[in-house]
């Protein structure tokens, strides 16, 4: 690596390849010995040149090859090869080893001071690569947060172990929790949950967990995970995060911390933390990097320990448009024709987590003007929107469905949503909020759209009231989406091609694998829709009670594209796979 020595300085080589003039530089000179900040950083603030076009002029005047760090995984046995003070200092991180050499990825390849002091500590081989400032300092984000803060937390945990006087180990009574993440304490209100990260309300002693604690949702947050799952097994403890539907297995506490991690949570959420026999449920808020996180909380008794799930619902996330959730253009079109009638009963249905709330939410907001009052009652509120008068659910003061709907008659509203129909009562009430004049949305736990007809003539009876109110019906499921990053082309084999009804050698996509989508191939969802408007047809045959396999084939002859069909609509454009698809779909 000495030959490095011998190439120009970066100020010589821009003038040299005309990136910028003479003042320009001097002008950009002046502005990095004032701020302290690198000549490569300010000639990207000023706009003379881009930070990818940078690093690899910078690459080619050494020789070096470049790395996009996002596509690497790089192992906690090679990130701690660096310290992290020297890695920041010097804009570098250790990327991965093979036998006795260090590959390190760095932003300055001529900063022969960092190169010193590496191969000083590190006391082997040492190979570069050049990356972007800005990919690097995402990447000690990543690795050296998670690092440092387990080892933080180690570190205290057992010196905390240490009883310092006879004080010591006597039982401490939990103090009371009473701000969010950055904002002043102030004792909350009777059971609003709002709880938040603190470390200066509680004593030292317990400062690690609540890092460790901050450490896991924080995770889960940037993993864009919906669930946190605690597990105790026999001397295990496993973690595990569901992202796109998907549950991962993630670096999480040592069966020693379950206790305390749990004990934790449980006071977040203003849980009883003595009772470990039964199921409890709670919730708390937090406010991450400006946004509004709620965290359900459940947690239940097992052989070895309490488990815990944390499902995070993101408060201030965007509301989709009806046109970006997935829906064909034609099933778009009746959708929002549905939509817009003036009365009737639009069922979304699917099982939990299948993105029902998401449609409804989407469909509210094109509803939405100032012309209309719209009310909504939920379990929970998943999210706030302007304009729309939404209640949660509140068994203790009486506030069900049921009830919520009887309120909401006479409170002179439009469109109202019903977060799910779950008995006869609500049910009844709904269909006769529909005939008076009432825009009703609400959700079904059924398996498809046919099925959901049957499952409201049992709560509902009268199959006459339900053809008279009950205006289209949509069932949903969320396959997850191809990563662009590795997309990759293939051929359908023989077997593929009968399976999928294709032409043997159809061009089919696929991913790879790669770091941006934790080896899985796959990075977001995109839902899969079957809709079912009530037609004259449906209407006679629901009301002679005719079986749902009959509807299914009644509904496909007037047009209805079931789950399966639409799913592997997506598969021929590359949007998921047919595995994916088959994954989330029943056999037609």
């Amino acid at each position: 690596m000495t030959t490095t020595r011998r190439f120009k300085p970066l100020h010589e080589l821009l003038l040299e390849q005309g990136v910028v003039t003479q003042e320009q530089l001097d002008g950009a000179q002046m502005h990095a010995e004032q701020s302290g900040q690198p000549l490569r950083r300010v000639i990207v603030q000023e706009g003379l040149m881009t930070e990818e076009a940078l690093t690899e002029l910078m690459a080619a005047q050494a020789g070096l090859p470049t790395v996009d760090l996002a596509t690497h995984l790089i192992k906690p046995d090679v990130i701690q090869l660096i310290p992290e003070p020297l890695a920041r200092r010097h804009t570098l991180i250790p990327v991965f080893k093979i036998a006795e050499t260090l590959t390190v990825a760095i932003a300055d390849p001529l900063n022969f001071l960092a190169l010193d002091e590496v191969r000083l500590k590190i006391g082997s081989d040492l190979k570069l690569v050049v990356a972007s400032e800005s990919s690097i300092r995402r990447a000690l984000d990543q690795y050296y947060g998670s690092l440092e803060t387990a080892q933080e937390v180690s570190r205290a945990i057992k010196a905390a172990e240490q009883p310092k006087d006879k004080s010591e180990g006597k039982p401490k009574k939990e103090p009371r929790e009473g701000k969010r993440l950055g904002k002043k304490s102030e004792e909350p209100g009777p059971n609003n949950g709002e709880l938040g990260f603190l470390e200066d309300t509680v004593d030292a002693s317990e400062g690690p967990v609540i890092r460790l604690v901050n450490l896991l949702v924080m995770q889960a947050v940037k993993e864009r995970a919906s669930d946190i799952h605690i597990e105790p097994g026999d001397g295990v403890l496993r973690t595990r995060f569901r992202i796109d539907g998907i549950l991962h297995q993630m670096h999480g506490p040592s069966k020693a911390l379950h206790a305390a991690v749990v004990s934790r949570i449980k006071v977040l959420a203003e849980m009883d933390i003595a009772e470990r026999r039964k199921a409890q449920d709670g919730r708390f808020r937090l406010s991450l990097d400006g946004e509004e996180v709620d965290v359900r909380v459940s947690a239940i008794p097992t052989p070895f320990g309490e488990k815990v799930v944390m499902r995070l619902l993101h408060q201030s996330g965007e509301i989709m448009d009806l046109g970006q959730l997935g829906l064909a253009p034609e099933d778009l079109k009746i959708f929002q024709q549905l939509i817009r009638s003036p009365h009737g009963i639009i069922l979304v249905t699917g099982p939990t987590g299948s993105g029902k709330t998401t449609t409804l939410y989407a469909a509210l907001q094109m509803c939405n003007d100032s012309q209309k009052n719209i009310v909504t009652i939920e379990d929970p509120i998943e999210a706030h929107l302007s304009g729309i008068n939404q209640v949660q659910v509140n068994p203790k003061a009486d506030m069900t469905f049921a009830n919520a709907l009887r309120a909401f008659l006479r409170q002179d509203p439009n469109i109202i949503m019903v977060g799910e129909v779950r008995d006869r009562e609500t049910a009844q009430i709904a269909i006769q909020a529909a005939l008076t004049g009432h825009l009703v949305f609400s959700t079904l736990h059924t398996n498809d759209a046919t099925s959901s007809l049957s499952r409201l003539a049992e709560m509902a009876t009268d199959r006459f009231l339900i053809t008279s109110s009950v205006i289209g019906i949509l069932a949903q499921r969320l396959v997850r989406i191809i990563c662009p990053r590795c997309k990759e082309s293939y051929q359908v084999t023989a077997k593929q091609a009968n399976e999928l009804q294709l032409k043997e050698g159809t061009i089919l996509y696929r991913g790879k694998g790669c770091a941006a989508c934790r080896q899985s191939g796959y990075k977001g969802r995109i839902g899969i829709f079957e809709l079912l408007p009530m037609t004259e047809a449906i209407k006679d045959l629901v009301i002679s009670k005719a079986p749902d396999h009959e509807l299914r084939e009644i509904a496909r002859k007037h047009g209805m594209r079931t789950l399966r069909e639409d799913g592997f609509a997506k598969v021929i454009t590359g949007v998921t796979t047919a595995e994916e698809v088959i994954r989330v779909t029943q056999l037609e």
